[in-house]
């Protein structure tokens, strides 16, 4: 069997990964102890993003022709990869969290719904909220207007009630 059919299921894995993919992260994970990396891949899981290492020759093969072919460059040395299909912002958000207290993890670069960003951008994106709570604070937002709305009402109710019972 030829090496590039050996080599074929591997890329095939990786372009099915970023297929559907919002957000892909490449990581210079060298110098991190197995204890750092397990907890790293815990927390990834837990945020729903897939975290593996490839050949950077994979990963090439398999960025050609998409939106993440912007981070071929970057393929040198140590990379791993975290895909995500549901929250464009989480791998950045929990690598760059997990950096804090690993100093080796570093983001190399990354694509975020199709737009590509260096390790600087990446920093800035890690520092927006999840899609929920973006949704939670635009809600509390809107509901405090109407709820200050319904106090003044309820207020007015009152005094007018007042007012009309002592005429009485």
């Amino acid at each position: 069997m030829a090496k590039i059919e050996l080599k074929k299921p591997i890329v095939d894995e990786i372009s099915a990964s970023i297929k559907d993919a919002c957000s892909v992260v490449i990581v210079d994970y060298c110098g991190l102890t197995v204890e750092q990396d397990t907890q790293l891949r815990k927390n990834l899981r837990e945020a729903g993003v897939t975290y593996k290492v490839y050949k950077n020759t994979f990963l090439n093969f398999a960025f050609k022709g998409t939106d993440f072919e912007a981070l071929a460059p970057y393929l040198e040395g140590p990379t791993a990869v975290a895909i995500s299909t549901t929250d464009a912002t989480a791998p950045a958000r929990v690598i760059s969290e997990f950096a804090k207290n690993a100093e080796k993890l570093e983001i190399k670069a990354g694509v975020i719904e199709g737009t590509f960003y260096d390790a600087k951008g990446m920093e800035v994106i890690s520092k927006i909220p999840s899609r929920e709570v973006l949704i939670s604070k635009l809600l509390g937002s809107l509901k405090n207007p109407i709820t200050n709305f319904v106090r003044v009402l309820n207020q007015i109710a009152e005094k007018g009630g007042a007012a009309a019972g002592t005429e009485a």
